[in-house]
């Protein structure tokens, strides 16, 4: 998105107590909140409801209760809007066997709103930008499967969306494919012409390129992370092994600022730890030492993002992103992936 626009500050996504039902199983449970990074991270098990929350974001599912907007569209009474400026590449194949890459892809230029002409010359031009410049005549039954994903990243591409929703994009890649598919994604989520939605069980693809992880658990969204915001924050973090007595020890942290969490681990205290600023590794040592607790060992980390979704399946409470929360860039107690 252009920097310069007045726009730009704006929710790219935002969820209004959004409820699905689909048959009578409620399949997503009144998600609330704002989305404004380059690329969100849509994370959560299989059944959790990310399949289903992009396509309700499509169109293709009624909300019961509740809606969504796409840059201020509403995705139930503006959804020819909404499609205007959206790409979608699904999980799931659906070509035409002996229909050529440039047709596929000039079909979904059209059928997105573009006139043939344009159409056309954009479908020559996603197709280059993707790497199939030189096989976009060729039927796409006989490609690979990386051809095929590439393809499908080419069709979403082609109409100039201004948010993309990627559905298990590296889904059946081997890894130079692979490679190839997330270095597209990176360029796109640099280039600023595009936000990004990220769905994938792939921890690895997602904390690589998303700024933003919305992780999801039987419907509902139980975690929440700015990844751009803690990478760039000046905060130090930490995890330490302790003995002795730790309630004193961690309460006189507290007092002084740091953010802790205890895990007892099998006679030891594991605690995570953010220390604010100003307050050193000194002053740990100094406070362990009037409590006679012993640092037995202290190392600089951060929660992976391995670490944040385990620690959201275990943990299971809903969460609501009101408030601008998407966009205040406050990382959560690091002490919940413990």
């Amino acid at each position: 998105m252009n920097p310069d626009d007045p726009s730009a500050a704006a929710p790219v996504i935002e969820l209004d107590g959004l409820e699905v039902r689909l048959g009578r199983r409620t399949i997503l449970r009144g998600l609330s909140g704002a989305l404004t990074g380059r690329c969100l991270g849509l994370l959560g098990p299989n059944g959790a409801g990310k399949t289903t929350l992009l396509h309700t974001l499509l169109g293709f599912h009624r909300p019961s209760a509740g809606t969504a907007r796409i840059f201020g569209h509403d995705v139930v009474g503006e959804i020819d809007a909404v499609r205007g400026v959206v790409g979608y590449m699904p999980e799931n194949d659906a070509f035409v066997a002996n229909m050529s890459a440039v047709r596929l892809v000039r079909l979904m230029g059209e059928l997105s709103g573009l006139p043939a002409a344009a159409a056309l010359e954009r479908a020559h031009e996603a197709l280059f930008y993707v790497g199939l410049g030189e096989a976009r005549y060729r039927d796409i039954g006989t490609y690979s499967q990386g051809m095929k994903q590439l393809v499908k990243l080419a069709q979403a591409l082609v109409h100039g969306p201004r948010l993309l929703l990627l559905d298990e994009p590296t889904n059946a890649l081997d890894p130079p494919a692979r490679e190839r598919m997330l270095r597209h994604v990176q360029e796109i989520r640099d280039s600023g012409e595009a936000h990004i939605v990220l769905s994938s069980h792939l921890l690895r693809d997602v904390e690589r390129c998303c700024d933003e992880v919305l992780i999801l658990k039987d419907g509902r969204i139980v975690a929440y992370r700015n990844l751009a915001a803690e990478r760039s924050a000046d905060r130090k973090f930490l995890e330490l092994e302790l003995r002795g007595e730790t309630g004193g020890f961690l309460d006189a942290l507290r007092g002084l600022g740091a953010e802790c969490a205890l895990a007892p681990r099998r006679g030891r205290n594991r605690v995570k730890m953010v220390l604010p600023e100003g307050l050193e590794v000194a002053h740990l040592y100094r406070e362990a030492a009037e409590r006679e607790v012993q640092i037995r060992r202290l190392s600089y980390k951060r929660d992976s993002l391995e670490e944040i979704f385990l620690a959201a399946m275990e943990e299971g409470e809903t969460q609501t992103l009101a408030g601008g929360a998407a966009a205040d860039g406050e990382p959560h107690d690091p002490g919940g992936a413990a």
